[in-house]
């Protein structure tokens, strides 16, 4: 397989899916380092599309997560509740994607810009974090094996 055919199969995988694009980079046998840094651009580039150009899909996020009674619930409600732009952008890429936690941002009225640096942020840490623990898994569990 071709490495231009591998980094951009994980760079899509990262569009979709931080946590999915990691494990592919290593099963293509991928280096940790190239294999974290696309993860973490394939993630911003989808935060980038539903900050920046995803207003039905932000529209309709604000219609599904908005309670009738006008109120916010669930975890990332408490989130931005408790720590703002900032927390929601850094631990969001973790526990939603960046996808759907850009979407809620703006949903909660977040600005643009500082969301998609906070988002940004959290994607290349949570990035680093996942890429070093799958990196440091692997080698426990196959101590011949050289990444």
């Amino acid at each position: 397989m071709s490495d231009l055919l591998m980094w951009t199969s994980v760079v899509g995988t990262g569009v979709l899916e931080l946590w999915a694009a990691i494990p592919l980079g290593f099963t293509l046998k991928l280096n940790p380092v190239t294999t974290a840094v696309l993860s973490a651009l394939g993630s911003m580039i989808s935060a980038v599309i539903v900050i920046f150009f995803g207003t039905s899909l932000r529209n309709w996020l604000i219609r599904r997560f908005q309670s009738k009674k006008g109120g916010r619930g669930g975890s990332m409600a408490r989130i931005w509740d408790k720590y703002g732009i900032p927390g929601l952008g850094f631990l969001s890429p973790l526990l939603t994607g960046a996808p759907l936690g850009a979407a809620i941002g703006i949903s909660f009225g977040a600005e643009p810009k500082k969301l998609f640096v906070w988002m940004a942020t959290g994607i290349i840490f949570w990035s680093a974090v996942l890429t070093w623990a799958v990196a440091m898994g692997l080698t426990a569990f196959m101590p011949g094996l050289a990444l």
